[in-house]
């Protein structure tokens, strides 16, 4: 009889195996046999998918190179609608303080350019508080959980803001990872920022880190929000944009 697959050598086997897309490797190719999934459960695989794939870890070693390869592979914003291009779409449990919220072009009045060219917009608070929040569902985005409870991948949250050189404005934000009956496991929240009048209107950056949060991690809740310090009728108060929530490789 002819020989088969099974008298390749191992390095040989490795190269075959991971020209084959990842999804199949861990549902099908897994099953075919003892060898094949002490392969695909092994990381000498998964460095090389990451290695033909551009795929880099900031550490040299990952400690699980077939989560590290999965979830460089999903790494996007969960946040959805970030900087006001559909409006308040997406946006939930809305605090429509004074004049509510409000969407304008950058850089708007008494305002400045964006640092990223890619970003056009931003959403604006008025004269009392304005609040909205976004619930990410992290089962709905691909991360499962024993993934979520075991290898607790770092979840990386981010938001933009700025005030208007006329105003002053105070500004908030507030991170939860909840359970599945949204208990909350973990929290974040940013002292009340207060913006002076007679700002530069300069954008800043604000990010937290989550790690080792323990086990029964489904949900993420974002919310931020602000208002101005003066009282003006109209938007005045603290602008935000280009928010985002990632799990980190």
């Amino acid at each position: 009889a002819a020989p088969g697959m099974e008298s390749l050598p191992e390095a040989v086997l490795i190269r075959i195996l991971a020209a084959l897309p990842a999804v199949d490797l861990v549902l099908v190719c897994r099953l075919v046999c003892c060898q094949w999934k002490d392969l695909v459960d092994g990381a000498a695989l998964w460095i090389l998918k990451c290695q033909q794939e551009g795929l880099t870890s900031a550490e040299s070693d990952a400690e699980n190179w077939q989560n590290f390869y999965f979830l460089s592979k999903k790494k996007k914003n969960l946040i959805k609608n970030p900087c006001g291009e559909e409006d308040l779409e997406h946006w939930g449990e809305v605090e429509n303080g004074g004049d509510g919220w409000k969407v304008e072009e950058l850089p708007g009045d008494f305002g400045k350019e964006f640092p990223s060219e890619e970003v056009h917009k931003y959403f604006v608070t008025s004269y009392e508080w304005c609040r909205k929040a976004q619930v990410i569902d992290l089962r709905a985005e691909g991360y499962w959980e024993e993934l979520m409870d075991t290898t607790q991948p770092k979840i990386m949250v981010r938001d933009w803001y700025a005030g208007r050189r006329d105003a002053g404005c105070l500004y908030e934000l507030c991170v939860k990872l909840l359970s599945e009956n949204e208990d909350v496991l973990a929290e974040y929240k940013s002292e009340t920022v207060t913006i002076p009048e007679d700002n530069d209107a300069s954008w800043t950056e604000i990010s937290h880190t989550f790690s080792s949060y323990g086990p029964g991690v489904r949900f993420v809740r974002f919310e931020h929000g602000g208002q101005d310090t003066l009282f003006w009728k109209g938007w005045y108060g603290v602008r935000v944009t280009n928010s985002s929530v990632t799990v980190e490789p």
